[in-house]
This record gives C-alpha cells, sequence and structure tokens, in this order.
C-alpha cells in the first residue's frame, strides 16, 4: 500500500466485513437472543422515539438505566430512527469492534513497518475475546472498546492528559468502565504524570459512586443496584473466592495473554487489565469468570498494546540479538496463533469459512412466516432466541409464566431441536399457556404460535 496511514483502516474495513457477516448471518438463522439483542433493541428503540430506555423483555416497563448505566446507547437512536431493526444494531457493534483495531495497527505499524502492523491489527481482529463480543449479538461494551484501545495508544504515546479525556468517557458506557478509569489513574500517577492520575481516578471513583448509589437505584425498581458480588453459596474467604474454581479462571488468565504469546506480560501496561480482572473473578456470576460472551473484550486492547510495548522494550539497546530477533519475528506469530483457531473453526469466525453457513436453513424461513402471522404492534410473550425476531415491530415479553398473567395477545414457542431445550422457565410457561386461555394456531419451523 502507497500509503502507510491508511494500512489501519484497511485493516478495519478488513474486520468490519467480517464481523457484519457474521452477526447479521447469526441473526439471520435465528440464532441471535433476546438476552441481550432484543433487550437492547426495545431500550434503542425508545430512545429513537424520544422515550425512556424501557426493555419490557427484561420485565414490562423496566427501564434499562436502573439494571446498568450507559447513556451513550442514546447515540444509535438517530441511526435506529432511519433504518429501524436489529440489524443496526449489530452494523454499529461490528463497526465500533473493528476501529478499535486502529491504534492498534497503528502503533504496530510505526513501531514495526506496515507489514508488521498490519500482523498486528489482524491478530487483534482476530483475538478470541474480541470474536466472543461479536458473536454475542449486541452489547454496550462495544463502545467501550475502541476508547480503551485508544486511551491505551495515548499512554504509550506519554500523552497523559489526553488520555485522562479520553478515560473518562468510559463512565458514559457503562459503570464498571470506572474500573479501567481508575488502573489508567494509578497508571499515570506511577509514571510520573501525578496531577493527571489524581484528577483522573478522583473522577472515577465519585462517577462510580454515583451512577450505583444514587443513579441506577433511582431507575430500579427495588431501588438497588443489583451487581455488587454477593456470595451466593460460594467461597467466602478473599483469597479462595478470587481463585476458584481454579481451572475456569485460570484458562481466562492464560487465555487472555496467551493471545499475545504472553509478550504483554513485559509491559506495566498489562497491570490495566488487573481491576476488572479482580472484580470478574470476585463477582458470584459464573459467567463472569470464563472466555465466553463479551466480558474479556474490553481487556484485548490493553493486552495487544501491551505486548507492542514489550516488543520495543525487547529491541532496545542491551536486550541482545535474540530479544531483537524475538521481535521481528513475533507480529507473524501473534498473527499464527489468531488465524489457526479460526481455520480450525475453534473460533466464531470460523464459521464463514463453512459454505453452508452462507444459507439460510429450511426451518428458519419457514419460521419467520408464522412469526409474520402476528400483527405489527401486538403484545407477545417470546421465547428467547425468537424475541429479536419481533422486538422491532411488537411489544415482546419474555415466556415467563409471570409476564403471561399480564396476558399478551400472542405467545411464540421454540420447540425443542437444533437450538436444544427451552429454559425451565419457558418450559413453564407453556404447560400453562391452555389453562390460561391460549389456542395453538400455527406451527413450524420448529416453533408455536399461540393465541389468547
Amino acid at each position: 500500500m502507497r500509503n502507510p496511514q491508511r494500512i489501519p483502516w484497511a485493516v478495519a474495513a478488513v474486520l468490519f466485513a467480517a464481523y457484519f457477516a457474521l452477526s447479521v448471518q447469526r441473526h439471520r438463522r435465528m440464532e441471535s437472543t433476546g438476552y441481550d439483542l432484543g433487550l437492547f433493541e426495545q431500550a434503542v428503540r425508545n430512545y429513537a422515539h424520544l422515550r425512556a430506555p424501557v426493555a419490557d423483555f427484561k420485565s414490562p416497563g423496566y427501564n434499562l438505566l436502573g439494571d446498568h448505566f450507559h447513556p451513550v446507547l442514546v447515540t444509535i437512536a438517530p441511526l435506529y430512527r432511519l433504518y429501524p431493526g436489529p440489524v443496526t444494531l449489530l452494523i454499529v457493534q461490528a463497526g465500533l469492534l473493528a476501529v478499535s483495531a486502529v491504534p492498534v495497527t497503528r502503533l504496530a505499524a510505526e513501531s514495526h513497518g506496515p507489514r508488521a502492523g498490519a500482523c498486528i491489527g489482524l491478530a487483534y481482529g482476530l483475538s478470541w475475546g474480541i470474536q466472543q463480543a461479536v458473536v454475542f449479538d449486541f452489547h454496550e461494551v462495544a463502545f467501550a472498546v475502541p476508547v480503551v484501545a485508544r486511551v491505551t495508544e495515548l499512554l504509550v504515546r506519554r500523552q497523559a492528559w489526553a488520555a485522562a479525556r479520553w478515560a473518562l468517557l468510559l463512565p458514559l458506557v457503562k459503570e464498571d468502565m470506572a474500573l479501567i478509569v481508575v488502573a489508567v489513574g494509578a497508571h499515570l500517577y506511577r509514571t510520573g504524570d501525578r496531577k493527571a492520575g489524581a484528577v483522573v481516578t478522583g473522577v472515577a471513583v465519585a462517577a462510580a459512586a454515583l451512577t450505583v448509589l444514587v443513579i441506577i437505584p433511582a431507575f430500579n425498581p427495588d431501588h438497588s443496584y443489583n451487581y455488587f458480588g454477593v456470595a451466593q453459596n460460594g467461597p467466602e474467604n478473599p483469597f479462595t473466592r478470587l481463585f476458584t474454581p481454579v481451572g475456569m479462571k485460570g484458562n481466562t488468565l492464560f487465555a487472555l495473554f496467551a493471545a499475545t504469546l504472553f509478550l504483554a506480560l513485559r509491559s506495566p501496561l498489562a497491570l490495566l487489565t488487573l481491576p476488572t480482572l479482580l472484580a470478574r473473578f470476585w463477582a458470584s456470576n459464573p459467567f463472569l469468570w470464563g472466555t465466553h460472551f463479551h466480558y474479556s473484550a474490553v481487556l484485548m486492547p490493553i493486552v495487544f498494546i501491551a505486548a507492542l510495548d514489550g516488543l520495543d522494550r525487547l529491541r532496545r539497546p542491551g536486550t541482545g540479538t535474540l530479544g531483537r530477533r524475538i521481535a521481528t519475528a513475533a507480529p507473524l506469530a501473534v498473527l499464527a496463533a489468531g488465524t489457526v483457531p479460526v481455520a480450525l473453526g475453534a473460533q466464531p469466525l470460523g464459521r464463514l469459512l463453512r459454505p453452508s453457513y452462507a444459507h439460510v436453513p429450511p426451518d428458519v424461513a419457514e419460521a419467520r412466516r408464522i412469526l409474520a402471522v402476528i400483527p405489527d404492534g401486538a403484545d407477545v410473550a417470546a421465547a428467547n432466541r425468537l424475541a429479536p425476531q419481533l422486538t422491532a415491530r411488537c411489544r415482546v415479553l419474555r415466556l415467563d409464566p409471570v409476564f403471561l398473567a399480564r396476558r399478551p395477545r400472542w405467545a411464540a414457542v421454540a420447540l425443542p431441536g437444533r437450538a436444544g431445550p427451552p429454559p425451565p422457565r419457558e418450559e413453564v410457561a407453556v404447560q400453562g399457556l391452555a389453562a390460561s386461555g391460549y389456542r395453538p394456531v400455527a406451527r413450524g419451523g420448529g416453533i408455536m404460535l399461540y393465541r389468547r
């Protein structure tokens, strides 16, 4: 490429195409779910019509600001108003995650040359943490990933106040992003930018306290914050609780740093991951402990930029010939580490290499035909995997015995099949449909439609 400055954006464009293809095809194949694509679409849809971000799928009339603090979602509203539907959210997420590769690629290209920069940028985009976010429908954390990448880049460049300004955007994405902001403040303070570090840390602590103690409880129906990590029948010893189960949490740590062949551990920037990891391992929710879902996406920019910093340290005078050889070979090796799992189908983007994945199965087309029977604007109690097919045009509740008591006109049931058995609450709700006055009106494509 004649203009090396275009390489980061070229890498981002390639990644966007891959992310877009995977996420949209998942939705077309009815592999997306109400948690969280349908739920977030309801909130954005309300924002687009100048209403509070109510997500009826979580609970009828539930304001999502009572669950997490994510006002950044309002920025999707204008685009959603022009192009309503869940695909708009998937496109936004694909773009945000792809753009996060720009700071990583730019730093790598400046230090190691354009080709090495492209290798590192693609390796970052193929990292398991980013891929797991792509395959998890939609989540507001996608907004944090490019911001964290930019903040970490600015830390490498020793632009303290610029890094501070970018970091202070993170609490607008989600309240727990304050953990990364505190880590940034501590890094600035430790590296000599004490004023910037103190300001960042102070604002982060104040913002976190305001959101979890005041704002979220004000919107929460129980007037509380639900994610303080109180143990539920788990180990109470602080040390034991942080490190058990050893297998799952150890695997997460290993996978996180193995993505860069452990080069990130040569840089103090790796410490930026510590508060987030500690909070996740302290939590009582087992989903936070592992490598699935979106939880590690925000850490991947830190790990890759820390690895670049580690490589730069290997190239410094006095590190010897071996260090310089490692620094030269590392970009291609890191790319290989990210590419091989995809090629083998061990990571989500590997699905795009299967020709059959480009086709929508016949039962999905039949299921869509059945769902089209439901009129626009209707109230529907829907199974989790059917909800995002309806949230753009209906008021969708969860298929749950509690919400069936509100007597929605329609119920859309996912029958056991290729998606596996339904969750227990859905099974209980289905068993009570007849007694609640619902009668089957259509069946096909692995779903059953009921009307009251």
